[in-house]
Order: C-alpha cells, then structure tokens, then sequence
C-alpha cells in the first residue's frame, strides 16, 4: 500500500491463529487512552433503574434536572467561523471539504433546512439532488462540532413535520412513526413559492421503507441537545410525540420470539438486495443506540412512564440477545465448529439449530487469536458471518458492546487492516459475495458486484464512524492512520461516494463524484481526532446495570 512520503505497510500472515503486524501503531502520536469525555455525570450515565419510571428525574415544574455543563460539548471551531480565533491550522483537504459540504446546504423559504446527497450535475441526478435522513447525520454533526446548530434544528423539526403526513405506497398505509428516507425542496419560479415533498420509500429502489430513518433521527436529537445544551427541542410535544411514535412501531408486540427487530432487505445504508434480510447488525445496534437515547429525551410525564417502561425492559433483553448470540471471537467460533444440531427444548447449546457445515471457509483465516466482532445477522439456521462496519461501530459507541468486546473488535480491524481499510477506509462489509451465491443472494444486482457499492465496497463516510470508535476505545492512533490514507486521495478523486476493489484502490464504478456525506465524514473524523470531546455528542457510557453475560475469550487454538 502507497502513502507518499509515509512508507506504512503491514503484513497480514498468520501463523497457528495469531496476528503478526509489522506496522508499530504505537510510534504514531498519540492521545492518552483513557479519554476522559465528560467532566461531569450527564443524563446518559444514569443506569437503566435510574430511568424507571419509580425513579423521578423531573423536578416539581416539570422541567428536567440536567447539568447543562454535562450537555455542553465544547467546540474547537474551524477557520470558517469568524467569531472564534483560530486553533490550529487545517489540512488543505480539509479546508476544500468545509467549501463543498457549504455548497451543498438545502433552504426551504430562507433556512437552512440539510444538504444534499450529492452536488450531481449530471442529467441523471435520481435521487441525488433530495436531503436524505441517513446522509444528513455526518453534516449535522460537523455543523454542530463547527458551532452551527440552526441548520440542524431545522432539519430535526421539517422531517417531524414530514412524520405527520399520510404515507401510502399503492393502496397500503404504512405506520404513523415511520419518519422519510428523504425530502426535496421544489420551487415554482412562477407563483414564487416553495413546498417540500417527501419519498417514505414509495419511489425508492425496491420499494423498502427506511426502519433506520426513525433511529437516526433520535440519535441526532440527543446529539443536537448534548452539543449546544438546548434542551427545550426535545421537549416540545411535536418532539416528545415523535419518539414516541418511532419507538410504538419498533416496540409493538407480535409473534416474534427475539428482542431484535424484524427487517426487510434494503432498509438501511445497505438499500439493496443483499441477503441481509432478518435481523440485520446495523439495525440492531442503531435501534440499541435509539432506545438509550430516547431514555434520555422523553419526560417522565403520564405518557412517557409507561414508554421507557417498556424500553427498559427492551434494552435488558436486546443487550443479552445481542452480546450472547450476535458475538463472535476464537472462542465462540470454535464452538460452533463444534456444535450439535436438532436440539431440543430450553438446554439446548445450538439454540439457533446452525448447521456447522454451513460456516464458510473464509471466516477461520479471518478470526485473529485476539480480536472478535459481532456477527451480520443471526436468526433461524442462519448466521451471516460477514462483518459490517457501521453494526460494528455504532455497537462500541452505544455501549452494546462490553468493554472487552470493543477493544476485541479494535484488535480485529489492526490485525486485518488490508482487508478492512487498506488504500480508502473502509469497507461497508467483508468479504464480498461471489460467483453463485451472488447471482442468488442479489439478484444478480449489477451495480453490487464482488467488491462494489455495498457488496464489499469501501465507503470513506464511514470514516467517521471508525474515528469515534476509536476515540472511544481509547487507540485514536488507529483512527489517525486512516484519515492520512483518505487525505492521499479524496479530494484528488472528487470525494467519490465509495471504491471498488478488493483494497479500494478504484473509484467506484457507478459512484457519484462530490457525494456530500463522504465529505462530511472526512470533516467530523478530523474535527473529532483535533478535539476528542465532541464524542460526547454521539457516544453513550456503559450503563453499569445491563451487567455483560459474557466476556472476551481468552486466546485459543484449534
């Protein structure tokens, strides 16, 4: 792998289950490990008992005890904010994606209302040119981090309106908390008006709502009151009602007999057939992360009691589920080599009855001896042993991954650096699905073939995702290295939305040049490594009651 002047290579080989990395993280510069974020106890350190509705944490005037100083993280703004001094001086890439993110922003009569997908001047924008939910979240965050929050609480209160409007795709009405995939502004030059029109799916390829949409929406409201201290949005009613109807759709009861949440495929960043139909990682952990924030953000009032109630109770069951059955290190991988099948009744070890034959070949030379990550879905005789980047991160800065597992997962990306990172950061999922089982799991999608788009392709906007996992776990050297491999070449290719390859050496064949949230992704990752106490705004501590009932395996060979 080239990097200019920075002559860093690794070698990757295994010998007898064990890891041999040439390249020495310890020789970059380095913060300290334990990063302390928050001086003081914020609302998302209370313990789950603590947020019972026998726990009382509003005062008699109903307005809730926060430390706004807990809320508050502060800023290290960048050049482009004149009412602050200069603190250090930006990269030149740096400096260009500031320039582009701000040429993307979307105004709906006067306000700054999100950005767009991408600044596509092509004659087949699609749906480039719409503000989507998901996309929004890594320019909302730089805005935040940059001390701009007006545009994010405009986007935060639009896309509650849009909650509101009746969604119907043929003659089916879908849900009232389903929040939009996207929105457009369209403007009649003519009567001199603006009006906004919203796509729940109807319009999009396949024909999927977006579960993620809702989540994502939640998580930027705690982010958005953790940053600037506001804590009069979240308690609006429009607001308070909101979450209230995302989380009625997740937590209504059915004939599911799991705490995970039932998915179709394409309903989250992966928006495409892709065999990860069940209960997909990064679903599990975005509805985690959600569930915790909203803990956070609803009143205690008659309505809210009976909600976090049930979302207690959720959150101790998704946590077990999660960390028992989704996780995989050297141990668990042996012992599912080992299993038994046709298992019967509540002793049963191989609960899931998965066929040991089914594992792939790939997944033993892929296990590191000291490394472990949770696994791409588990359900009924199946288990998709792919790893996905988002599911991943966002389980280690939600807490859903216990200490250990967090630094395991930290060890798995440094010992399998070529093939999650090596020369753009980083792959959505690994491996790639090849011959048959492509033409059977996507449909022979031609726009995912083997190491494109979501199908192992390397997406820079999850850079930022990797940056805060990293911060968290304490190792931002990994994170630095990273970002200096995407800075060699983004901005030079055009901030392409992914690459191809094996490596991610190619742009992508059908990606879309100036994509704004691999912008916006390059900005919060580099703002994030300069001031580590943004992480506040999108990271939650462990809650000290959902007790891990597993811990890291100790090193293991066949």
């Amino acid at each position: 792998m080239s990097m200019g002047s920075k002559e860093l290579t690794q070698n990757d080989s295994m010998e007898n289950g064990n890891c041999d990395i040439n390249f020495d993280f310890s020789k970059l510069p380095d913060k300290p490990r334990n990063l302390n974020m928050e001086r003081h106890r914020s609302l998302d350190e209370r313990s789950l008992v603590e947020a019972s509705p026998g726990y009382t944490s509003w005062a008699e005037n109903g307005q809730r005890l926060m430390d706004l100083e807990s809320v508050f993280s502060p800023s290290i703004r960048s050049p482009f904010s004149s009412s602050q001094a200069q603190y250090y001086e930006p990269h030149p890439v740096f400096v260009e994606a500031w320039e582009s993110l701000r040429k993307t922003m979307v105004y709906f009569r006067g306000q700054p209302v999100g950005t767009i997908a991408a600044l596509d001047n092509s004659d087949e924008k699609q749906n480039y040119d719409q503000v989507f939910v998901r996309d929004f979240v890594p320019s909302a965050l730089a805005f935040l981090m940059n001390g701009e929050p007006e545009i994010v609480k405009n986007f935060l209160l639009k896309t509650l309106r849009l909650q509101s409007w009746e969604k119907k795709i043929d003659r089916f009405q879908l849900g009232e908390g389903v929040m939009p995939a996207s929105f457009k502004v369209l403007q009649d030059p003519v009567r001199n008006t603006e009006t906004i029109m919203a796509d729940f799916g109807e319009s999009a390829i396949g024909r999927v709502a977006p579960v993620d949409s809702g989540f994502w929406w939640i998580i930027l409201l705690r982010a958005y009151t953790k940053s600037t201290g506001d804590t009069l949005l979240a308690e609006r009613p429009e607001c308070q009602n909101g979450i209230r109807l995302i989380l009625a759709l997740c937590l209504s009861e059915g004939f599911n007999t799991f705490p995970t949440l039932l998915c179709a495929d394409g309903c989250s960043m992966i928006d495409r057939r892709m065999g990860v139909y069940g209960y997909p990682i990064e679903i599990q952990a975005l509805f985690f992360m959600a569930l915790r924030c909203a803990l956070v953000l609803l009143k205690q009032d008659d309505q809210g009691k009976e909600l976090v109630d049930r979302i207690v109770k959720r959150l101790h069951a998704l946590s077990f589920h999660m960390r028992s059955y989704f996780w995989l290190d050297m141990k668990q991988l042996n012992d599912i080599y080992r299993y038994k099948t046709e298992e019967y009744s509540h002793t049963a070890v191989n609960k899931f009855n998965v066929i040991p034959d089914s594992l792939p070949e790939w997944v033993f030379d892929f296990m590191p001896t000291n490394g472990g990550y949770f696994l791409g879905n588990v359900g009924p005789s199946n288990m998709d042993f792919r790893w996905f980047c988002l599911g991943n991160c966002i389980a280690i800065l939600s807490s859903l991954a216990t200490p250990e597992q967090a630094s395991a997962i930290m060890d798995l990306i440094e010992c399998r650096w070529e093939e999650l990172v090596g020369d753009m950061p980083v792959k959505v999922c690994y491996p790639a699905i090849e011959g048959h089982d492509w033409r059977i799991i996507t449909g022979c999608d031609p726009k995912n073939t083997r190491w494109s788009y979501h199908n192992g392709g390397s997406w820079p906007v999850l850079l930022w995702l990797l940056t805060a996992a990293c911060i968290k776990v304490g190792r931002p050297q990994i994170a630095r290295r990273a970002i200096e491999v995407a800075e060699l070449r983004l901005a030079k290719d055009g901030w392409p939305e992914y690459y191809d390859g094996k490596s991610g050496r190619y742009v992508g064949k059908q990606a879309r040049k100036n994509q704004t949230w691999s912008i916006a992704g390059y900005l919060v990752a580099k703002m994030m490594l300069e001031d580590p106490s943004h992480l506040g705004m999108i990271s939650l501590e462990e809650d000290k009651q959902m007790k891990p009932m597993i811990k890291r395996s100790s090193s293991w060979t066949f």
